[in-house]
């Protein structure tokens, strides 16, 4: 009776010690560390976070160029001039057109980033209602407007970097800034291409901002009086760029 008390007891205290092992290692285990950069890549609110910040950053860019592009109806020599400065910012602090090819730069990632984050966020909605909806949801308009305005806006950039900027696309490669901006709007379906675009990029920023400035947390950002300071800015936005066509059109810039 003795021996088999005494087992019992040995078998018991073994099972305790057991388990006291596997608590201590369970607890000496750290735990997985999560860095800021993978929750940002997992995160719907981390993607979106990305999409504000990098379109705040490309409408900034938007509004200088079209300040920048008004400057035409100030004549050739003026805008020219204005052309050929945008190639000296920073000297001599950096060589010629170092500051151009830096500012292209940090736009490349900041555009890379925002499709990437608009291309991620799609997918979950998509992965999350593999089913259409038979009745259009609310935001369901803006979304996809802003989904094709962006491939739209895409193609643009694409079309615009080979037609002004390297001139291998436009009607009059051997003329000087002035000169390339007035061959493109004196043929008509290239003024209509430029029309559609910039009503593509209206709608991008009418909506993208008020909604970058609601992700980024400002208060009352999804207000009606908000949402009406957004269009305004996007309208005053398109109608700078459309001068231009419609100078040349109208024979107000020759």
């Amino acid at each position: 009776m003795t021996s088999q008390r005494y087992i019992s007891w040995t078998y018991h205290a073994f099972l305790s010690y057991l388990a006291s092992v596997a608590t201590l290692a369970t607890r000496s285990t750290p735990p997985k560390r999560v860095t800021s950069v993978g929750t940002l890549y997992r995160s719907t609110i981390g993607k979106k976070i990305v999409m504000a910040v990098t379109g705040l950053l490309m409408l900034a860019f938007v509004v200088v160029h079209m300040a920048g592009n008004l400057k035409i109806f100030f004549g050739e020599q003026e805008f020219d001039s204005y052309a050929h400065w945008l190639r000296t910012i920073g000297e001599p602090i950096v060589h010629e057109t170092w500051f151009l090819w830096i500012q292209r730069s940090v736009l490349t990632v900041a555009l890379v980033a925002h499709i990437w984050a608009a291309a991620s966020l799609s997918r979950a909605d998509l992965k999350a209602r593999p089913v259409a909806y038979q009745a259009r949801r609310r935001g369901g308009y803006a979304t996809s407007t802003m989904r094709w305005g962006g491939v739209i806006l895409l193609a643009f950039i694409v079309y615009h970097v080979l037609d002004l900027t390297m001139g291998v696309a436009n009607p009059d490669p051997d003329a000087g800034p002035y000169g390339r901006v007035v061959a493109d709007f004196h043929i008509w379906y290239i003024t209509l291409a430029y029309v559609v675009a910039m009503g593509a990029l209206a709608l991008h920023i009418a909506h993208g901002l008020w909604s970058a400035a609601n992700t980024l947390g400002v208060n009352k950002a999804t207000t009606t009086a908000y949402r009406t300071v957004a269009i305004v800015v996007a309208t005053a936005i398109t109608v700078g760029f459309l001068l231009v066509p419609f100078g040349v059109v109208f024979g107000i810039l020759e």
